[in-house]
């Protein structure tokens, strides 16, 4: 209205390493323990040729888009080329600044064929290569979650951790326990799943202003269904901003907004009908667009409006619950701030443009995503927890009963 270590599964447990004691030793089909040519004397460690090892074994289908690379003990990686099999496309990567180590710069794409070919030489200069041909774990083959919020970002206080999945998880408890979400503030953090694809965290009061709150994935090769391994492996990091709680008081058709313990201003709304009434309840800003289209057939009503440039929109529920700006205001209303007018959002006086000196404006743009709206004195029910990032509306025994982490 948010990627990806096929653990060092199969993947890992096979890995791909071909040595030869010299590059014009090298033949299609031949064994990488080439015959000793040396009389019987054997190889002394000093000539022995550096050993390349490639993470994709040649010829696997499921190879991680996160932990592919190549290594090499007894010399130093010279030169590596990655490329799509397809195409030939090359793939960036870096040689570690001891040239033991190399690796794709970026997050390789799920169910792609690829080549590795890799040279090494020894401390006396014999020269060692390897090659491997793989593919990565299939899209059918692997799950991913996006998430919210963003790496870098800086949200309200009531802003949850929610992973929505692209399959459905049967073994919650596996993929929970690879999901840590921490506080620098300390408070304690608990999952809760809604249904099989969405996993939400939170602790049980609203963060603390100006945390740092840290979530780390740790989902590559985690089997989160039958044969449905997850592709992710990062770090994501983001900012708790200042603590803003705004209540709409629909008895007196009011929004009190307070920050940081402070009230900033108490200004006149136009809650929902009587008819279409606003859910009660806590909810979290999870999107802001300075003019967004709302057509009222999208959420369930008829012909009732279509209007193309709502300005200063913030989106308070999945179903279609925003406090916006309203400049279509008939003048036979009354005034904003004595009767709710809408299907249910929350309106505050505006102008077409989404430029003017307004209601609407001020609060938009002292606003984030993650502050939280409370509605009271409607008529409606409370909002459903799952209804946008709206898990504040169950009780932490209720939050907590269920975990699986």
């Amino acid at each position: 209205m948010t990627r990806p270590k096929i653990a060092v599964r199969r993947a890992m447990g096979a890995c791909a390493v071909l040595v030869v004691g010299a590059l014009t030793l090298t033949g299609c089909g031949g064994d990488a323990k080439a015959d000793d040519k040396s009389g019987g004397k054997g190889t002394s460690a000093k000539d022995a040729a550096a050993r390349i090892t490639i993470s994709a074994k040649d010829g696997a289908t499921d190879a991680s888009i996160n932990a592919t690379g190549v290594k090499v003990s007894g010399g130093k990686l010279t030169d590596v080329k990655m490329t799509v099999a397809e195409g030939g496309a090359a793939v960036p990567g870096e040689t570690a600044e001891d040239g033991l180590s190399w690796k794709p710069k970026e997050q390789l794409e799920r169910g792609t064929k690829y080549r590795i070919s890799a040279t090494a030489k020894n401390a006396e200069g014999k020269m060692s290569a390897a090659n491997s041909i793989f593919t990565t774990v299939s899209t059918a083959n692997s799950f991913i979650g996006t998430y919210t919020p963003d790496n870098g970002t800086t949200v309200g206080v009531g802003m949850p951790v929610s992973f929505t999945f692209d399959k459905a998880i049967t073994d919650q408890k596996a993929v929970q326990s690879h999901i840590t979400v921490t506080s620098s503030s300390g408070q304690e953090v608990a999952g809760h799943w809604f249904g099989e694809q969405r996993l939400d965290f939170r602790p049980e009061e609203y963060w603390k202003a100006g945390s740092k709150v840290t979530m780390k994935i740790d989902l590559d090769g985690v089997e989160g269904a039958n044969g449905v391994y997850g592709v992710q492996d990062k770090t994501v990091t983001f900012t708790v901003g200042r603590s803003q709680v705004s209540t709409v008081d629909v008895n007196t058709q009011t929004m009190t907004v307070v920050r940081d313990g402070k009230t900033l201003k108490t200004v006149p709304i136009s809650a929902g009908a009587a008819a279409n009434p606003t859910y009660n309840g806590q909810m979290v800003i999870s999107e802001k667009f300075r003019q967004t289209r709302m057509n009222g057939s999208t959420v369930g009503f008829g012909g009732e409006y279509d209007i193309a440039d709502v300005p200063n929109a913030m989106r308070l529920t999945t179903s279609g619950t925003f406090i916006h700006g309203n400049y279509w205001y008939s003048r036979s209303n009354p005034p904003f701030g004595r009767e709710g007018t809408s299907h249910g959002c929350v309106g505050l006086a505006d102008v077409q443009g989404a430029s003017g000196d307004t209601t609407a404006k001020w609060f938009f743009d002292n606003s984030l995503v993650g502050d939280v709206v409370i509605v009271k004195n409607s008529p409606d029910d409370t909002v459903s927890p799952d209804n946008g990032l709206n898990g504040w509306n169950m009780s932490w025994d209720a939050w907590t009963a269920e975990s699986t982490g």
